[in-house]
């Protein structure tokens, strides 16, 4: 599913316009972006939680030769029971 799919499904199924489902659809990931960029967790009941989470400083061995890779935040996202189990079905 693509976000464009996304916002055609909020469309027909909240009974709203394209324009307006698409507000929605991109609040509601802008919003889950700025959170994380404060690093602040975003718990979504029932569904999962996104947060942030820091990388340590690593040694990696790329194109032949020794490289350090910095220290660097990266988004995670933890699924929550209730996504799990209808996965699982």
């Amino acid at each position: 599913m693509t976000k464009n799919d996304l916002i055609e499904l909020v469309a027909r199924k909240a009974h709203l316009t394209k324009k307006a489902a698409m507000e929605a659809v991109e609040t509601f990931l802008n919003e889950i972006q700025r959170a994380l960029v404060k690093g602040d967790k975003v718990i979504l009941s029932g569904f999962g939680t996104f947060k942030v989470d820091q990388r340590a400083k690593k040694k990696m061995f790329l194109r032949g030769k020794e490289e350090e890779v910095a220290s660097h935040r990266t988004p995670n996202f933890r699924p929550g029971k209730t996504l799990k189990r209808a996965i699982r079905k």
